[in-house]
């Protein structure tokens, strides 16, 4: 077999789907001709961890781990958070909300001195480990994948280092990208070199989703098309297949996920609240789950009082019982952030919601979700101010509870079972095999 030196930040005991994406990749890459092994950080801080999934690592797969200097011990400082508390769900605001000074500070340091991002003390220790490995094991390619976009750098200085090629992923986009920090003069341009230095330098791009890739060929014209290889993606059935749902009693919507700023449901309860109030549902047979990671913002909608019995905070689960919670609802809830240019946004669960065969409601604009779900004919897709329509749905499925004891599913079978894990990592090998050729 052919070697894969994998750099990921995100990889067990952290969670997350970008965990799942390299995870699956290195499960399934030895049935392509492709061995892997993993650099990581050691002891990461983590937006979330999962322990649980440091039993799925593949037998016999090489993780090297190497120390990191994080930064955001002194983050939580300026801003007064709990030592361990998670950062990014209540650093992503709403357009309007009155932001504390503190995080006013936290935010300015973090985007003029953190750059690419807050792991780059990573490159300190990951260089030198990264060289050793890729010329000691004979890695024949590197890959790596961002974010964190120190990822990045981390593989192409290693590649010239080992004189290897490299691949470079984009699970989001860089720079510009919802979520970026707010930058300003030679730091706005700094990150901005960067990105392009890694896009042009790299032999050839892999993007998770057709909104980076359309972000990617307007900024870089001049770059030939199949620089750019579009990867998305999947669910993988063997996490699905021995996972027992959960059992709830009654209509049960779930959410996994995180939701924060301009990721909120707070439409959605707009539309059960009106349900309410018009008693066309009742409070003891209806509840939302949400499974997930939370910002400040949108726990407090979970409470309005006109809720009171139907809205469930679960909090963050490892992955095989989030499955579970996945696959016992009655119907599953997207949304997609509200805000401009979210229409290329496709979140990773989505390929495990349509792996699960529950209807879907899907707030999300037109875009790539909307045409995703509509070609998998898996549920619902609504605006995000259209809650006449959210609410008939949600109202229309209730019923069938009621008379049947379940919701039915008419999604598409055949095009939700090409959405698989492992042949998104066959098309990953054959990029690899194209470069090494």
């Amino acid at each position: 077999m052919k070697k894969v030196l994998i750099i990921a930040y995100y990889f067990p005991p952290s969670g997350g789907p970008g965990v799942q994406r390299v995870l699956k990749f290195a499960k399934f890459l030895p049935e392509f001709g492709w061995q892997p092994a993993i650099l990581t950080v050691q002891d990461g801080d983590y937006p979330a961890r999962d322990e649980s999934l440091l039993e799925e690592i593949p037998a016999g797969l090489p993780v090297h781990r190497t120390p990191i200097l994080e930064p955001y011990s002194i983050y939580r400082s300026l801003t007064g958070k709990m030592k361990g508390a998670a950062v990014d769900v209540n650093t992503n605001y709403r357009p309007g909300t009155k932001v504390p000074f503190s995080e006013k500070v936290a935010q300015g340091i973090r985007g003029a001195l953190f750059i690419p991002d807050a792991r780059v003390g990573w490159l300190v220790h990951g260089l030198p480990a990264g060289e050793r490995i890729a010329r000691e094991w004979g890695a024949d390619l590197i890959f790596s994948s961002s974010p964190p976009y120190t990822c990045a750098l981390l593989g192409r200085g290693i590649a010239r280092r080992a004189k290897r090629p490299w691949v470079f992923e984009l699970r989001d986009p860089w720079t510009g990208f919802l979520s970026a920090p707010v930058r300003h003069g030679p730091s706005k341009a700094l990150d901005r070199h960067l990105e392009k230095s890694c896009v042009r330098d790299a032999s050839r791009v892999v993007v998770a989703w057709k909104g980076i890739q359309r972000d990617l060929v307007g900024k870089y014209p001049d770059l030939k098309t199949d620089h750019f290889r579009l990867i998305e993606n999947g669910f993988d059935p063997d996490d699905l297949a021995g996972a027992e749902p959960v059992r709830f009693d009654r209509f049960t919507v779930v959410y996994t996920g995180s939701m924060y700023g301009v990721r909120n449901p707070g439409t959605y309860l707009d539309a059960v609240a009106r349900l309410l109030k018009d008693g066309r549902i009742r409070a003891e047979e209806f509840r939302t789950v949400f499974v997930g990671r939370f910002g400040d913002e949108v726990r407090a909608m979970f409470h309005r009082p006109e809720l009171k019995g139907t809205v469930e905070e679960v909090g963050h689960r490892p992955h095989a019982e989030s499955v579970r919670y996945t696959l016992g609802a009655s119907a599953l809830l997207l949304v997609v952030d509200d805000v401009a240019g979210s229409e290329g946004i496709v979140p990773g669960k989505v390929f495990e919601y349509l792996g699960a065969r529950r209807p879907l409601l899907a707030v999300a604009p037109e875009g790539d979700v909307a045409d995703l779900v509509r070609k998998t004919e898996a549920g619902v897709v609504v605006d995000r101010n259209d809650m006449d329509t959210m609410a008939n749905t949600l109202a229309a499925w209730v019923a069938e509870y009621r008379a049947t004891g379940t919701v039915r599913f008419g999604g598409r079978d055949d095009e939700i079972d090409r959405l698989s894990r492992r042949g998104r990592t066959e098309l990953l090998a054959r990029t690899f095999n194209e470069v090494t050729a």
